[in-house]
């Protein structure tokens, strides 16, 4: 059951997305925590929405720093671009992406992409974010290539859609917490926040960006550092 949320979420000049609540429930108040300790995130790297969708690709099972030098290699070529990717031949592109890792199926899957901006919106990047979210994640699911995870990614942060990004630290975090399910789906973890959230691009943003230093910086996989986590008192696996 959704907990009760009042007004919808405002924005102030600190940067940081407010949420007026009536009844704050546990999931807002994970939140107000994560943003009391590791402040606004600031996220997604990239100087442009193409580049936060070619970041949302390369990032599948690789490192940001290692996404961040391949995006360079494709900047220092000049073909950081609808039309620098498409023309060039794939197995250039896989050597210009090789720091990301499995840059061979990344080729491929940014070729299948560009394609699908080219031929369902004309390479309109604006023609595609004027999609209603749900209808334009449908078309992202079967990009080839595109999960459900990048497919949320690039709604959030390249299109400015409302829809919550579910990751690895996500599932971690929220199953110690003791509030998701070790079997639930991606599906299931989506709505869970969707349900217990207001529709906003800013606080969906700074959520799962939240999360992820969290995810990084304490609750580790293994020997969680359970003494410095905001979540201390809340978390049904703490080893205090």
């Amino acid at each position: 059951m959704s907990e009760r949320v009042g007004k919808p979420i405002t924005e102030r000049k600190d940067q940081r997305p407010v949420v007026e609540i009536e009844g704050r429930g546990r999931v807002l108040e994970i939140y107000e925590r994560l943003f009391g300790r590791f402040g606004p995130q600031h996220w997604w790297p990239g100087e442009t929405p193409f580049e936060v969708i070619v970041g949302a690709i390369l990032t599948q099972s690789a490192a940001w720093r290692n996404v961040e030098k391949a995006i360079s290699n494709l900047k220092a070529e000049g073909c950081l671009s609808l039309e620098g990717i498409l023309g060039l031949p794939e197995e250039k592109l896989a050597a210009l992406i090789r720091p990301s890792g499995y840059y061979n199926v990344k080729a491929r899957k940014l070729k299948a992409f560009c394609l699908f901006l080219e031929e369902a919106y004309k390479g309109n990047l604006d023609a595609m974010r004027a999609r209603p979210v749900d209808e334009l994640r449908v078309e992202l699911l079967n990009v080839y290539g595109v999960g459900r995870e990048t497919a949320d990614s690039i709604l959030l942060y390249a299109c400015g859609l409302p829809t919550f990004v579910v990751d690895a630290y996500t599932r971690r975090i929220f199953e110690r917490l003791g509030l998701i399910g070790p079997r639930w789906s991606y599906e299931e973890i989506r709505r869970f926040f969707m349900d217990r959230l207001p529709a906003s691009v800013p606080l969906f943003n700074e959520y799962h960006a939240l999360i992820v230093a969290l995810g990084k910086e304490v609750c580790l996989a293994r020997k969680p550092r359970c003494e410095r986590c905001p979540l201390n008192s809340l978390c049904k696996s703490s080893l205090r």
